[in-house]
């Protein structure tokens, strides 16, 4: 199949994903919390970034690639964490990882994943980040950090904006649960999806891999209420100074929207920051990221690395992103859609997909470089 001309765009893919995956995965994957307003927020907030096409500059080869943290990246996007991934489509973590080492851009992790760090550390190909949520036991979380390390992450992501579980309307209605539980409907609701039901009974059902030792460690079986007790959600600036200390390598906190968090978590021992608003699954009430990023990026100056994510679904997103200051995009529903609807060769032509709007749009600006895009934005009052 060519996909270049079934599925062009990420918009195309989201709809085949659909129809390939049990509803009860897509309310998973799709769905945000409270009335989803957010959702529409961030999405709206990033149609209105207009940049200027200037005319006359000739040919234009710009080159896509970033540096960040002394290491190169082919493209200014990469593949953000997913919860879970593992439950949209069997052996997801894996695929995500070969997919982003194949097109030369980051894959991160993330620690509620339904693969290891050792399982998924040989494919990454020396891109992997990880997303640490902050274990409450320091002996926990350092082991973690052990075994990210040895499997050849090299980028850690704290994620701060999970200090209470959210609602989630929509999971609730669907029956979801962690772990899994066969029930009637979610059973018939697999039958009608062979393919996925099929992979998903060579692999397993999924579950929480990478803390499962931990669980049984302490006398019990996997479960969401013990395991939700070793993750301490809501870190402060002493577990951010803490684990400054414990991790050498680069470090990035994400789920920052306030300018002010962003400088204190810089000078608490951040590398960088990372604009998120959690794609609207926390909080429905809070800001457009993308309104928020420009203010950050003033308040950090020009030398701090700046990452955003939330709603980005095309190469234009990620223009827009960088225009306002961002120095990398990361994306996690474009990737999982390409792995819902085409497992490992729809995650490569998601990376695609993004290599090819980003070239058009570039080319059709008359930008020479990621870093004259500034210099297209239209400012206005907005």
């Amino acid at each position: 199949m060519d996909l270049d001309a079934t599925h062009p765009a990420i918009s195309d893919l989201r709809r085949t994903a659909r129809r390939r995956v049990p509803r009860f995965v897509w309310e998973y994957l799709d769905s945000a919390t409270g009335d989803e307003v957010s959702v529409g927020r961030a999405r709206a907030a990033l149609d209105e970034v207009r940049l200027m096409p200037h005319a006359l500059r000739g040919s234009v080869s710009p080159d896509l690639g970033v540096s960040l943290f002394g290491r190169h990246y082919n493209l200014p996007v990469g593949i953000a964490p997913v919860g879970m991934s593992g439950l949209v489509w069997p052996g997801a973590e894996a695929m995500l990882a070969r997919a982003g080492a194949a097109a030369g851009i980051p894959y991160c992790m993330s620690t509620v994943a339904a693969a290891t760090p050792e399982e998924v550390g040989p494919h990454m190909g020396g891109m992997g980040w990880y997303q640490l949520y902050a274990p409450r036991d320091y002996g926990i979380r350092d082991d973690i950090l052990a075994r990210a390390r040895e499997a050849g992450f090299h980028t850690m992501i704290l994620t701060v904006d999970v200090p209470a579980a959210s609602r989630r309307e929509r999971l609730r209605r669907a029956r979801i649960t962690n772990p899994m539980k066969m029930t009637a409907p979610v059973v018939i609701d697999a039958a009608l999806h062979p393919r996925w039901a099929l992979a998903t009974l060579q692999s397993g059902i999924p579950g929480l891999k990478t803390l499962e030792p931990y669980a049984k460690a302490a006398g019990n079986m996997p479960g969401t209420a013990h395991i939700g007790y070793m993750i301490r959600t809501a870190p402060d600036m002493q577990y951010l100074e803490d684990l400054r200390g414990a991790w050498d390598g680069p470090l990035l906190v994400k789920g920052i929207l306030s300018a002010k968090d962003a400088v204190a978590a810089v000078q608490r021992g951040a590398d960088g920051v990372w604009v998120s608003g959690h794609g609207g699954r926390q909080f429905d009430g809070g800001p457009a990221p993308i309104r928020q990023l420009p203010q950050i990026r003033a308040a950090l100056g020009p030398e701090v690395p700046v990452i955003y994510d939330t709603g980005v679904r095309s190469g234009l997103d990620v223009l827009r992103a960088l225009a306002l200051g961002a120095d990398m995009c990361m994306a996690g529903l474009a990737f999982h859609y390409g792995v819902a609807a085409f497992q490992e060769a729809g995650a490569a032509h998601v990376a695609h997909i993004f290599k090819a709007q980003l070239e058009a749009d570039l080319a059709q600006l008359g930008c020479a470089t990621l870093a004259d895009l500034p210099g297209h934005l239209i400012r206005t009052s907005a």
